[in-house]
């Protein structure tokens, strides 16, 4: 790491000079190549480097950060660790309560996340091409675009405490997008695929040709479809659709920032505050986090305070049994952290993040699940959502949908959103299937400044009521 890692032992040193009572530092190396492809010309390609330290320290009970940006002296990371202390207690003059972290076990470890097929630029550019040709052949379609990217991190973690944490890891990320107009109307269809590790993601873990003739074949028949009426009725929604509703309505307010108010001022807080142990949804509801789940974006080892991975569950048929916690908010529940504390880069100080939150699977068949609505809809594939502050009301658009009648899916619909308020929700899901699946997230933004960043989030397919109503309503 070009000497990154000698810096940021001898920032923890400097930090032990001054008295501190705890330090971190992460050293990262950042690499991104990738290319953006529309109507079957290169619109940019991307090709970044960065690298530097950033050094996070508890001193008077107070939190000081400091980064830097390709250090190339000592004089620096000791300025860098001075600058840090000066924050910290600035800070801790004007803070009521003082922060005090959980103890948590001293680990040594390197890990290499595997990559079967390395990803290089030549290979990703010709992908994008064969895709941006196969869905500008729907005659409907007056735009293609395929963006296509890999991103590799080398990350070494530091501190006070004798944890000395190298982890190493690429992402390769596919995203598609079929606009189709005719008539004065326009609709789109998009998708993103792709997960940790090389071009076996998005090559062989899935097939995006095929992916790509689908969105562009439904984004075409989309032209043709029927706005939907305004009802409350059962949905079955595919997992898709599930990934980010799990992620707005359930991950988000179970970061433990959130539900002590820390983040109300810039990004809201959670209905379920002070509800642990109470029934907050139906039996059928069973929600984890889990940064163990190999090959997707949100799988990592050691969380940005150096704690080791594991699931944990949030709702246990129904009730709420836990949140996300970093090391001070698990000191203030009387927990374990949970190994969810990370930061986009070396630049930001770490934030309780979701890593892979999801809906856990149940034994449904996901057609018996619509063979059993008399007049409902089925709900496909992310879109938009609203949210409010304590993700209590949510509305989530979805890409498309159907009439389902006497258990038959119908009616092709577009402009569809899908509206409730959370408790109501989870009290009448009545039905999880067998088909969990986690799905790529690639632009969850938290924090100010603002900081967005990858995670997975799945589920099964799901049967709850809700309200459906149009965009055009």
């Amino acid at each position: 790491m070009n000497g990154l890692e000698e810096f940021a032992e001898k920032a923890i040193l400097y930090a032990n000079d001054e008295g501190c009572q705890y330090c971190d530092v992460r050293a990262e190396v950042i690499s991104e190549r990738g290319v953006m492809i529309e109507n079957g010309e290169i619109e940019y390609p991307i090709s970044k480097e960065d690298q530097g330290l950033g050094i996070r320290i508890l001193k008077s009970g107070a939190w000081g950060f400091y980064s830097i940006s390709n250090p190339t002296s000592l004089e620096q990371v000791r300025n860098g660790v001075n600058n840090a202390v000066k924050v910290a207690q600035y800070c801790s003059n004007n803070k009521k309560s003082k922060v005090k972290i959980s103890n948590v076990p001293v680990n040594n470890e390197k890990i290499d996340f595997p990559v079967k097929d390395e990803p290089n630029i030549d290979e990703l550019v010709k992908i994008g091409f064969d895709c941006n040709k196969i869905i500008q052949k729907e005659s409907r379609i007056i735009r293609a675009v395929t963006a296509l990217g890999y991103i590799t991190v080398s990350k070494y973690f530091v501190n006070t405490e004798g944890s000395k944490i190298n982890q190493n890891k690429t992402d390769v990320i596919a995203n598609l997008s079929a606009t189709a107009h005719e008539s004065g109307l326009t609709q789109s269809v998009n998708i993103t695929e792709g997960g940790r590790g090389g071009l076996e993601k998005i090559t062989k873990e899935c097939d995006i040709t095929e992916t790509s003739r689908l969105i562009a074949e439904k984004a075409s028949e989309l032209i043709d479809a029927k706005p939907v009426k305004t009802s409350k009725a059962p949905l079955v929604m595919n997992p898709d659709f599930v990934a980010l509703l799990t992620h707005e309505i359930l991950g988000h307010p179970s970061e433990a920032d959130r539900v002590l108010g820390k983040e109300m001022a810039w990004a809201g807080g959670a209905w379920w505050a002070g509800k642990i142990g109470e029934k907050i949804a139906s039996e059928n509801l069973n929600v984890f986090d889990d940064p163990t789940i190999e090959g997707n974006l949100g799988w990592y080892h050691y969380d940005d305070e150096g704690v080791k991975s594991s699931r944990t569950n949030l709702i246990e048929n129904g009730t709420l049994v836990n949140h996300l916690q970093n090391r001070e908010t698990a000191e203030i529940y009387g927990v374990k952290p949970t190994a969810n504390m990370r930061a986009t880069s070396y630049k930001f100080m770490p934030l309780i993040r979701m890593a892979c939150t999801c809906i856990d699977g149940g034994d449904w068949d996901p057609q018996e699940m619509i063979s059993e609505v008399k007049e409902g809809y089925f709900i496909s594939n992310m879109k938009v959502p609203s949210i409010d502050m304590k993700r209590y009301n949510w509305s989530i658009s979805c890409q498309y949908a159907h009439k389902i009648e006497n258990g038959e899916i119908t009616d092709l619909l577009r402009d569809v959103i899908v509206m409730g308020t959370a408790p109501n929700f989870f009290k009448s899901i009545d039905a999880c299937g067998n088909d969990f699946t986690v799905r790529p997230i690639t632009n969850c933004g938290k924090g100010d400044p603002m900081q967005s960043m990858f995670m997975g989030n799945g589920g099964p397919s799901l049967r709850a009521i809700a309200t459906v109503k149009s965009v055009e309503a």
